[in-house]
């Protein structure tokens, strides 16, 4: 618009070839800026696009290693279910078995009963978890927040 308002003066032609190549440096300056400003800014996409790219890896990584401890966790409460019921089957026997109760001292016996009653109780509880981890729903990492869906990791 500008060049168009010079062309249209009727002043001397110097001077309005003096004010269009004062707007073309404007013009250019802007220009200037303008594609400084982009390279900068593609330097920053560049740069958060590879931070994103670590912390995706990261995040894989921790997954991966999520899906292993519970499995691990998993396997380790199996076993310890299997070896309380190993052991809740041999108190019973030993306390059942007339010979069990003559080779046992009473205070021998106490404590089986006492074990066995504990272990009955703890056999029809539900599933223990260990209390050194927190599983409540105020814990920060919850393992409901975690998605462990493998679709977004193939991307």
């Amino acid at each position: 618009e500008q060049g168009l308002q010079l062309l249209e003066l009727g002043g001397s032609v110097e001077e309005d070839y003096i004010r269009i190549a004062r707007c073309f440096e404007a013009t250019r300056q802007r220009c200037c800026r303008l594609e400084q400003d982009g390279h900068r800014a593609r330097e920053q996409l560049a740069r958060v696009e590879a931070e994103r790219a670590a912390l995706e890896v990261k995040l894989k990584h921790a997954r991966n290693q999520v899906e292993v401890e519970m499995k691990k966790r998993h396997r380790a409460e199996a076993e310890l279910e299997k070896q309380e019921r190993k052991l809740q089957l041999v108190l019973e026997l030993l306390m059942r078995e007339p010979w069990g109760n003559e080779a046992l001292s009473r205070e021998q016996c106490s404590v089986l009963s006492a074990l066995a009653g504990r272990r009955l109780g703890a056999a029809l509880a539900p599933v223990r978890r260990s209390s050194a981890v927190d599983e409540s729903c105020q814990s920060l990492l919850s393992h409901s927040d975690i998605s462990y869906d493998r679709t977004e990791d193939d991307v």
